[in-house]
């Protein structure tokens, strides 16, 4: 179960519910941020986006699965939408930075958009491209991020799972920009 909302991690989840996947930085302070948004059911962490199957923490920051440390994030449709998920994302982390987030190097840091759907797809690419012109406007170079369809989501540790609900004063590094991000109704 969710340590903050008391939902469950792992589904089979209602229909009605979308899921996203994402990767911005570690993920302990990228799902913190999902967690605290309005209509999120739950969140978990995890890994994504690599070859090796079934990776732990110790094989994935190697650096050699081609892993990201990712956040499954189940949500209502009816109260955030995917786009304002989007804006959470792109707001949350400095997507021009590479294989890195601040101090976190490496690339089980990088950012990436790991979509369901073609629908997810689109709307991420189209976002990306909207952040770029604000981004390129405040001096900020080339946005990084991969946008590719999400294969296995595999699940993190459960001492990784909330982290920093459990542990309040544990490292984040995340920050984003400061730049605002146009998309969303």
């Amino acid at each position: 179960m969710h340590f903050v909302s008391g939902n469950p991690l792992k589904g089979p989840f209602e229909d009605r519910f979308q899921q996203s996947v994402f990767a911005l930085g570690c993920f302990w302070g990228a799902e913190r941020r999902f967690w605290e948004t309005e209509g999120v059911f739950t969140t978990a962490v995890g890994y994504t986006g690599g070859t090796a199957s079934d990776p732990d923490y110790k094989l994935v920051c190697t650096g050699s699965t081609g892993h990201a440390e990712a956040v499954l994030v189940v949500s209502d449709p009816d109260v955030v939408s995917y786009e304002d998920l989007l804006r959470v994302f792109w707001e949350s982390h400095d997507p021009t930075q590479g294989m890195r987030q601040g101090n976190d190097v490496g690339s089980q840091y990088r950012s990436a958009i790991f979509t369901g759907n073609e629908t997810q797809q689109v709307a991420a690419q189209q976002s990306r491209d909207a952040y770029q012109r604000n981004l390129s406007s405040a001096g900020y170079g080339d946005i990084t991020t991969e946008i590719l369809p999400v294969k296995t989501f595999y699940y993190a540790e459960d001492y990784h799972q909330q982290y920093l609900a459990k542990n309040p004063q544990g490292y984040c590094g995340l920050g984003g920009t400061g730049v605002t991000c146009p998309v969303g109704p």
